[in-house]
């Protein structure tokens, strides 16, 4: 008998912000990167972004590109501690419907996967923390040093997350048919039609307008809405 999955994003859909810019943050803090460029190159597509001016997958984008130039150099262990140290303070920052999905999914013995746009790094800790069976983030990776290079493996648009999908479906003999996926960007939305259960959380503008226009996706999908 195949295997029924519940996969998750993680950054507005489990979580109720995105751990990368958390990420980013603890590095101004601890100086391990320049903090103007938060305030100069990201913090205006994220106001953009706030007062619906702008999409989020910009600001995703904006945010993700300074992240990878100014990670290059940092070796993997300051990056590993500083993703163990966001858990530790934010991870319960996430929303109740996700969190009670995760247990019911559990609880009826599905594998229940987080499939994220975030660094790999932080997606590992997010799911030892709710103890997820598996997990799939964006890899940047690393010199022989042990130092980022400035390379990236994204795993924060439809394109990729399918492929995960698939690989996943592989390994794990899964029923897509049967299995539920759960996200709230344009980059969710193959994840969310690859299943026969589909949720849109809190959806941004972008994935609405994706769901609208796909007549099958829309008579399917779930879309849940709870406060931020």
């Amino acid at each position: 008998m195949k295997n029924i999955a519940a996969f998750f994003d993680i950054d507005g859909t489990i979580y109720r912000e995105g751990l990368i810019t958390e990420v980013f943050k603890k590095l101004v803090n601890y100086e391990l990167i320049d903090g103007g460029k938060w305030y100069n190159d990201v913090r205006p597509a994220f106001l953009n972004w706030d007062k619906r001016l702008g999409d989020y997958d910009t600001y995703l984008q904006k945010m993700v590109d300074i992240y990878t130039e100014e990670t290059k150099d940092i070796h993997k262990d300051q990056i590993a501690y500083v993703a163990q140290r966001v858990i530790e303070q934010k991870g319960d920052r996430v929303y109740t419907f996700s969190r009670e999905q995760i247990k019911w999914h559990q609880a009826n013995g599905n594998k229940v996967i987080a499939v994220s746009g975030s660094p790999y790094e932080l997606v590992k800790e997010m799911a030892a923390k709710y103890h997820l069976d598996d997990c799939r983030g964006t890899i940047y990776k690393c010199g022989e040093d042990g130092k980022y290079t400035g390379e990236v493996v994204p795993m924060w648009d439809a394109v990729s997350k399918r492929k995960a999908i698939l690989e996943l479906v592989e390994q794990y003999d899964i029923d897509l048919d049967q299995s539920y996926a759960y996200g709230d960007t344009a980059g969710d939305f193959t994840m969310l039609k690859m299943v026969g259960h589909p949720f849109a959380i809190n959806p941004t503008r972008e994935l609405l307008a994706k769901i609208k226009e796909d007549e099958e996706l829309r008579d399917r999908v779930t879309i849940i809405v709870e406060r931020k």
